[in-house]
């Protein structure tokens, strides 16, 4: 485990078990700590007890959606620094496939994410921006 990923915690957030166990596993043997949550309500109230370095995000899920999450994380004070990566099936509208991205950044009231990536993601992609954003 290098020094720079030591204590480095990430929530991850998705209703698909296979993903959260892959993303986990993914994570851990890369020397990061993780925590997890079904969806966007759990995710909410771990991002305040956990206290994690990074939240990969979902956008479908049940109870609160990923972006429900995102937008209320960046309108808290006390979360708003905590960065925020969407690992999501929903890429786009039509054939844009950054469309969603596009979204986001067109509703002026949150910030843009600080990476997203699509499902299947490209492993040595997200982990470079992973370690790039908790450098």
């Amino acid at each position: 485990m290098s020094e720079n990923k030591k204590g480095k915690k990430i929530l991850v957030i998705d209703d698909e078990a296979d993903t959260v166990i892959y993303m986990e596993t993914l994570l851990q043997d890369n020397g990061y700590e993780t925590v997890s949550a079904r969806d966007g309500q759990e995710g909410m109230d771990k991002v305040r007890s956990e206290n994690p370095d990074l939240v990969v995000l979902d956008v479908s899920m049940p109870e609160k959606s990923g972006m429900r999450f995102y937008k209320e994380v960046k309108s808290d004070p006390k979360l708003e620094t905590i960065p925020v990566v969407f690992v999501t099936g929903v890429t786009g509208y039509a054939q844009d496939k950054d469309g969603l991205r596009k979204f986001i950044d067109s509703r002026g009231s949150i910030p843009s994410p600080e990476g997203f990536f699509s499902k299947p993601i490209e492993r040595e992609e997200f982990l470079k921006k992973i370690d790039e954003i908790l450098g």
